[in-house]
């Protein structure tokens, strides 16, 4: 693999991610900078997406980049039986850096090892997400002032949920305590319950999402019961409305909580959250854009 790609958050030690959060930050004070000038970025997209390919062509296009590739793959060779390792090695024959989701697990791993350009994962199945846990950790800072010592409360599909696990790796340089809520269906996986274990990290899991819970939270981040990581849909209507949180449940909360959601919602944050100022979702999306800008130049060598 490529030294500058970014396929997992273990790719970053924790002075590289305090440095492209301090990036992101001088990119939010101003965003449009003709840095990118001559450049060449695809976009590679074998799943649907939303936030991410549009915030990361967002931030190419204020960097004064170009942009090629797709959001559809079925529009591509790839339905024609091109392999993948086929379309990245011609991909990368014609732009300076590849960002890609995929529906495997580890498609990025191998892309990146195949290609002779840097490969930013912008998703891999339900494996990882580097891309969304650095805009996640650059909300939690700036709502925070902080990184450290904080009690994180993640919620609903810890199975399949990429920007959770991806998240649990980054939070561990910096002393969290978790709170895993989730049904028995969609609980925390026990490689990153070893994985908190082996760096001394606190955890506690829950079935209920209690009021407790809440009112102990600095942040409490909801996910999506997704129905495309689900093969059995009797299971999936089980568990979708499990856990739904609404404004009369934050009465009784800290002062500084936050809620995040990488988005796209269901039913699992009600409608009447979104206008109290402990909501951060939206805003949180926002600030992926300035993310994403900090990633580029960083995996590009770019000083800022």
């Amino acid at each position: 693999m490529r030294s500058e790609s970014l396929v997992s958050i273990t790719d970053y030690t924790k002075e590289e991610i305090l440095e492209v959060l301090e990036s992101a930050k001088q990119f939010e004070e101003n965003p449009n900078r003709k840095i990118l000038e001559g450049k060449v970025v695809a976009t590679l997209f074998f799943e649907p997406s939303t936030r991410t390919r549009l915030s990361f062509e967002t931030a190419v296009t204020r960097l004064g980049g170009r942009i090629i590739g797709f959001s559809d793959a079925s529009t591509t060779s790839s339905t024609k039986g091109e392999t993948l390792k086929d379309t990245i090695k011609m991909v990368s024959n014609y732009v300076d850096l590849i960002i890609m989701r995929h529906y495997l697990d580890g498609a990025a791993r191998y892309a990146s090892e195949v290609s002779d350009k840097p490969i930013i994962n912008a998703g891999d199945g339900a494996n990882q997400h580097p891309s969304q846990t650095m805009l996640d950790l650059y909300s939690i800072y700036k709502t925070q002032g902080t990184l450290e010592g904080l009690n994180i409360t993640l919620v609903g599909d810890l199975k399949y949920g990429r920007t959770v696990h991806s998240l649990i790796m980054a939070m561990s340089h910096f002393n969290p305590t978790f709170h895993f809520v989730a049904p028995d269906e969609l609980k925390i996986p026990d490689d990153y319950k070893k994985f908190c274990d082996s760096k001394g990290i606190k955890y506690y899991e829950h079935t209920e999402f209690t009021q407790e819970v809440i009112n102990n939270a600095d942040i409490i981040y909801m996910t999506r019961v997704q129905r495309e990581r689900f093969t059995d849909l009797m299971v999936y209507e089980k568990v979708k409305d499990v856990y739904v949180l609404k404004n009369s449940m934050l009465d009784n909360s800290k002062d500084n909580l936050r809620i995040l959601h990488p988005l796209p919602r269901v039913n699992e944050i009600a409608y009447d959250v979104d206008e109290n100022p402990k909501a951060y979702y939206f805003e949180q999306a926002r600030n992926g854009v300035y993310a994403r800008q900090a990633i580029i130049c960083k995996v590009l060598g770019i000083k800022i």
